[in-house]
């Protein structure tokens, strides 16, 4: 496994919420941390905050060349020990009433970014015959739920993605771990009716995301119970998971307080 204690490890989408929290955790146990992101004033104010270990980079994680740099730039005091995929956005509302490019992206920066960022990672991982990748992904991907339907799909192809390549990776020496957590407070869930669902603080993703380089488990739901509900919903006949789901989530699938979450969708729009 890695030892967290001067490994020099990169965060994407890590200005914010989950991306920050695990910055946090991670340099506070004595690694070196490349936060990247988009917004860079963002990521630079939360590199000040976290000290000397931490250093900012502007990244556009749909963009190959982009990333590219910021492997490099990372890379150039010495080898990646670990990747943090987080980078992630969340559009609402009913799949056929979005905007079509808007859902693109979505899945660019949710799957596409996993996939360029593990590629340009893992062939130095492998041949150093150590290394570990960690794939946020969420419950979402292992329960579907209407009104975010493309997210969904997102994470769905972020489990299986994962999946696939940890069976590659058996004897290599590099591990990945996919994390699956439940509804988080950030400000992708700005606004989102969470009624009788489990919700988590930012904090508790980060410490499962940085506890898996100990472990280097396949999968880690968050919190851990949550785990069998992915094979439920398979065997619960659908008419009656349709309707525990309009249940929890109410009426309207993908509704949400336009005016709680407009500071969220604002910049996820301007960027």
């Amino acid at each position: 496994m890695i030892a967290l204690q001067g490994a020099r490890v990169c965060v994407t989408g890590g200005a914010r919420g989950i991306g920050a929290a695990t910055a946090a955790a991670l340099v506070e146990r004595g690694a070196t941390v490349w936060i990247g992101d988009r917004d860079l004033d963002a990521a630079t104010a939360t590199a000040e905050r976290l000290g000397r270990r931490a250093r900012a980079v502007r990244l556009d994680v749909t963009d190959v060349d982009s990333f590219a740099a910021f492997v490099d730039t990372a890379a150039a005091t010495g080898p990646i020990d670990m990747l943090v995929n987080n980078a992630g956005i969340q559009h609402m509302g009913r799949f056929v009433d979005q905007d079509l490019a808007g859902l693109h992206r979505e899945l660019a920066i949710n799957l596409g970014a996993v996939v360029t960022g593990t590629h340009l990672v893992l062939p130095g991982m492998i041949e150093r015959r150590r290394g570990h990748i960690v794939n946020v992904s969420s419950m979402a991907g292992k329960v579907t739920t209407p009104g975010i339907a493309t997210y969904c799909a997102s994470k769905f192809g972020v489990v299986a993605l994962s999946k696939a390549i940890r069976a590659e990776l058996a004897g290599t020496g590099v591990t990945m771990t996919t994390i699956l957590p439940a509804a988080t407070r950030t400000d992708l869930t700005a606004g989102v009716r969470l009624r009788l669902q489990p919700t988590l603080e930012p904090d508790d993703v980060a410490a499962a995301i940085v506890g898996s380089a100990g472990h280097g488990r396949g999968e880690v739901t968050v919190p851990r119970h949550l785990a069998p509900i992915g094979i439920l919903e398979d065997l619960i006949p659908s008419p009656i998971m349709w309707r525990l789901k309009r249940f929890v989530g109410g009426a309207d699938y993908g509704a949400f307080d336009e005016g709680q979450r407009q500071a969220y969708l604002d910049r996820s729009r301007a960027s």
